[in-house]
């Protein structure tokens, strides 16, 4: 759970140590969201919003025509060396920067418009020329735009006359996508579904779960969602330089709130500004009129606020602003459960109210989801009532009430004596005392998304720019709810795969079926899954990456169970002391494995009689922490593109402490993958492969013969024959690579579009 920054946590938690006695149990009594929310309303002052708005002073989200100036300035920098994406990135921060009608705005969007030129992105570079000059670009240079949108246009008429089914595309002024037809299937699609071959079972122990009703063979799709709100999560990552990059020149970095849709989740490097704070972008003028309606029209004026109070409190926002009055209503008639004893008599790893609905779009199965009141301690549940009522108060301060919620006057009169009301002059006008029902939902949600929130994860290419072999990694880019997937169970072993698959919206999807409607997760099976059984996947602590002891008190720490999965009643449960990298080791004498030491001595000796080496725990823990040292040091140089300097590391580890590791240690994956990295560096094709099929083998033990794991690192291997020359044994690769992509990620993945155009080229 993403809680708030460290400086209000504390401020809460002195908060909560000045209550007395007496207050502190009537709280820790309270098992009802409103009543809870109430308590913290009352114990909330201006004080409290002071406190807050002035930690948010160190996240400004205000227009600065200061920084928009520098933003340029480094865009240019990025431009001279012909690093054109950087440069994007950069002028892009410039327009988010300047305020509207700025000519900055105007000269950032002139030299964005040049640098998409570059990039070969015409129609969005004929999009920042038209916003240039409506934005008041200064007339002497005007010359220079006309120019450019000439080239422009006799660029996208060359590419038209090449296609072989010429579309005409509609050139809309502020655009900032390439143009895509896949966009125009993902808008028609159901927000949710799941498979006719699955059932939506209740059980006491389980909650709400799901059933296969008829066998499911591997890679069968189970079920597709789409979340209800999601939030994206601020990061860093590093934006790999351009082939020949000076070696004193800067890496730049940006994250993925600089490089993703705020809306839709989508890639931009152009995105179109939000025209109040500096900090929130779109892939388009669609995208971002939808948000302003749904939810950022009020979390504009908070953002800075909303940035300390955590990703969690922003979701729990927008989850209540989407709803709004009407939707929350009909749910709290349809639920009609206690929240408080009834939840802690349910199951822990129940996933709602067994009569409520489960379709995504469906605002009462969100509302449905439990949030564990109870089984909450008492300062967490005070951190998250104080944190939405401080944004409650802040909101009333900010303006009117959300248009979602104007029907407040109209019910729930007869609470109105017992609600809090901050004291209030002019400065609520328009908020009437029901409205007392929005931060209370904004508190449910929040509670709920601790156990119920879900990860956005995409793969992203970790290579240099300049590489040959793509190395991915996945990382985590958003928060999402997702309801539909909420009624899945855990396992640590799971049955099922998830895919997220971000938009890729275009003018064309815009004109043909309105906006992106964000991203799309599929579910589908990992193993042949048998009727009856019970459809399963990972909530985080997965059996190949964590050791059983470690996931069973993550999973009891946040979701208030403990997990007796197939995987967690089967395996050997080490001591909570003891490192996963302790397993797998082998003598480097003999190479025979080595075990733990039964005779009284701290260590590990040879299996084989004959040999009989030992060697004490802290011989192998120095090590083993050598070669991790050296490993890590090595992908640095390999990023800062000094392979040579990063194959010698990696020898020496292998040589030295390497030489105690198994060929199915995780370890010794990593070890030989990096290796594998280093010689493709310096293309040497052979030495990367052979390097390569070592990784194979570790990552095959750790993760299965069925994994995608497995799948990700024989698609690698494939790329290292094909590029060597070798037809022979990428043609031997591919078809199992293939099929293990697509057995998790179905037919629509890159990576086996890839492998199909290596096997047409080499039977070309």
């Amino acid at each position: 759970m993403d809680l708030p920054h460290l400086p209000w946590q504390e401020y809460v938690a002195q908060k909560w140590s000045g209550l007395s006695p007496e207050f502190k149990q009537r709280f820790k009594s309270l098992q009802d969201i409103d009543a809870v929310f109430k308590f913290a309303a009352e114990q909330t002052t201006g004080e409290d919003v002071d406190f807050l708005h002035g930690v948010a002073k160190g996240y400004p989200v205000q227009k600065d025509t200061a920084r928009a100036a520098l933003c340029r300035e480094h865009g240019n920098g990025s431009f001279k060396i012909s690093d054109y994406t950087a440069a994007t990135l950069h002028y892009s921060q410039g327009v988010c920067f300047s305020p509207r009608s700025s000519e900055q705005l105007s000269l950032c969007y002139a030299n964005r418009s040049a640098s998409l030129y570059r990039l070969q992105r015409y129609q969005e570079s004929l999009g920042d020329i038209a916003s240039a000059l409506q934005h008041g670009y200064p007339p002497h240079l005007q010359h220079k735009l006309e120019e450019r949108r000439n080239q422009c246009l006799s660029r996208l008429s060359v590419g038209q006359r090449e296609k072989a089914n010429p579309k005409d595309s509609e050139e809309k002024g502020g655009s900032n996508a390439e143009p895509s037809s896949a966009h125009v299937h993902s808008v028609a699609e159901p927000t949710a579904r799941i498979s006719p071959c699955v059932s939506v079972c209740f059980h006491r122990e389980k909650g709400r779960h799901l059933v296969a009703t008829e066998g499911i063979a591997a890679g069968g799709l189970i079920m597709v969602d789409r979340p209800y709100s999601c939030v994206l999560i601020p990061g860093t990552e590093e934006l790999k330089g351009k082939p020949g990059r000076k070696k004193d020149v800067k890496v730049a970095s940006f994250g993925t709130e600089e490089q993703r849709c705020h809306g839709c989740l989508c890639e931009t490097v152009s995105p179109v500004p939000c025209e109040g704070c500096c900090h929130v972008r779109y892939c388009s003028d669609a995208c971002r009129r939808i948000a302003w309606e749904e939810h950022h029209r009020w979390e504009c004026p908070i953002g800075a606020e909303l940035t300390v109070t955590g990703v969690m409190s922003q979701l729990a926002l927008r989850v209540a602003l989407k709803a709004g009055w009407e939707n929350v209503q009909r749910a709290r008639e349809s639920i009609r459960c206690s929240d408080g004893d009834s939840d802690d008599a349910s199951p822990a790893t129940d996933n709602g109210h067994p009569s409520a609905p489960h379709a995504g779009d469906n605002y009462v199965s969100v509302y449905s989801l439990l949030h564990h009141l109870g089984r909450q301690s008492p300062e967490l549940r005070f951190l998250c009532a104080v944190t939405i009522a401080t944004l409650f108060l802040k909101l009333r301060r900010a303006g009117p009430p959300p248009a979602s919620w104007d029907r407040a006057g109209s019910t729930l009169t007869n609470h109105s004596q017992s609600n809090p009301r901050p004291e209030d002059g002019g400065e609520y006008a328009g908020w009437d005392p029901e409205h007392w029902l929005l931060g209370s939902v904004v508190l449910r949600h929040m509670l709920q998304l601790r156990c119920n929130a879900q990860a956005v994860s995409v793969l992203q290419d970790a290579g240099l720019s300049d590489s040959r072999v793509q190395a991915t990694q996945e990382i985590r880019i958003a928060s999402a709810l997702f309801p539909t997937l909420s009624l899945l169970n855990h396992s640590c072993r799971p049955n099922t795969s998830l895919v997220f698959t971000p938009p890729h919206p275009g003018p064309a999807g815009w004109a043909a079926g309105g906006p992106p409607r964000g991203v799309t997760l599929s579910v589908r099976a990992a193993d042949d899954i048998a009727a009856g059984q019970e459809i399963l996947h990972c909530y985080g602590p997965h059996s190949g990456r964590m050791p059983t002891v470690e996931r069973q008190r993550l999973l009891l720490a946040q979701y208030y169970f403990r997990c007796q999965c197939a995987a967690c009643s089967q395996q050997q449960k080490p001591s909570p002391s003891e490192s996963p990298d302790l397993e797998g080791l082998q003598c480097d004498e003999c190479r025979s494995p080595l075990e733990r030491c039964t005779d009284g001595r701290t260590g590990f000796i040879c299996g084989q009689p004959s040999c009989g080496r030992w060697v004490c725990s802290s011989e192998v823990s120095l090590r083993l922490q050598e070669v991790r040292g050296h490993l890590e040091k090595a992908v640095e140089l390999l990023e800062r593109d000094r392979p040579d300097e990063a194959l010698l590391l990696l020898k020496r580890a292998a040589s030295h402490g390497g030489a105690m590791l198994s060929e199915s240690h995780p370890l010794q994956g990593e070890l030989a993958d990096a290796l594998a990295r280093a010689y493709a560096t310096l293309g040497d094709w052979r030495r990367a492969a052979g390097q390569l099929k070592r990784s194979t083998v570790a990552i095959r033990a750790q993760y299965g013969e069925q994994s995608v794991e497995l799948g990700r690192q024989l698609f690698k291997l494939a790329q290292l024959h094909f590029n060597g020359g070798d037809p022979a044994e990428a043609l031997a690769v591919i078809p199992r690579a293939k099929r293990l992509l697509h057995l998790h990620c179905g037919p629509q993945c890159p990576e086996i579009h890839q492998l199909q155009a290596m096997e047409d080229c080499i039977a070309g």
